[in-house]
Order: structure tokens, then sequence, then C-alpha cells
């Protein structure tokens, strides 16, 4: 009976150990293959949008409250195809590429946005231009 016992009591430790939550690491997304789609973009072969259609036509840039990320200063931008793609760079002097939906913004504009795991690259058809590392975010804020 003591043993018994004993191997279920362990057999519950053991479970209980292996259920904890174990660390997440987050890899660089990596820009989608030839006639693949981003998870969670819109799938124009499935339906979800019509044929020949924007897939983000209407979208609008979200207003980001204060304090949610990265601080930075705009350095370049420039609009194409729908987004606004903007260099920005850090209080270190690092910069990063983002790109969210079209919004004014311009040279010199003091912005904070949010943080997401980067695109490494990322080709823009629009733009001709294949981005090293890019960060897809859903709006910035303007710092008055």
């Amino acid at each position: 009976m003591k043993k018994t016992a004993l191997v279920v009591l362990s057999i519950a430790a053991l479970a209980l150990a292996g259920c904890q939550d174990k660390p997440k690491t987050e890899a660089p997304m990596t820009a989608p293959q030839q006639g693949q789609m981003p998870a969670g973009h819109p799938d124009v072969a499935k339906g979800s949008v019509a044929p020949g259609g924007d897939p983000h036509a209407g979208m609008k840039a979200q207003e980001i409250p204060a304090g949610v990320g990265k601080k930075a200063t705009v350095t370049q931008t420039m609009n194409s195809g729908g987004y606004t793609y903007v260099e920005a760079a850090d209080e270190k002097g690092v910069k990063a590429w983002l790109a969210l939906p079209e919004m004014k913004v311009a040279k010199g504009d003091k912005i904070e946005y949010p943080e997401t795991p980067p695109m490494v690259n990322f080709h823009s058809k629009t733009l001709n231009k294949t981005f090293e590392t890019i960060y897809f975010i859903p709006g910035i804020r303007i710092v008055k």
C-alpha cells in the first residue's frame, strides 16, 4: 500500500513539473514565400478579399497611447501602396524601419510606437526595395 501511494505521488509530481509554463522565445518573422500570405493576412485565394482588391483597403493607423513602447525620432519617411514607411532613430541613434497604415508624419517628428517582432528581408513591390529588417506596427503616436 505504501509503495502504491509513493508511486502515485511520484507520477503526480512529475506530471505537475512537466506542465509548468516554459519561457517562449520569439524568432524573427521571415518574409512570406511567393504565393504565401503572412499569418493573419486576408487571403485573396480563399475568398476573404475580392480578386484584384486591396486586402488593406480602409485600414487606418491606430492611435497609440502614451508610454506603450519605444521612443524615437523620424529620420525619413515615405508613403507607398497604402503604407507609411518610417525610418526612426532611438535615443542611442539605433535606426529601425517601421511600416504602418498610411498616415501623416514628418522628418524630425518625435514618435512612440509599439514593439512587434521584426520581419526580415521584406521586399516592398511598390517601393522596389528590400528591407533587411522592418517592423509592421498598427500605428505611431507623434509626441508634441
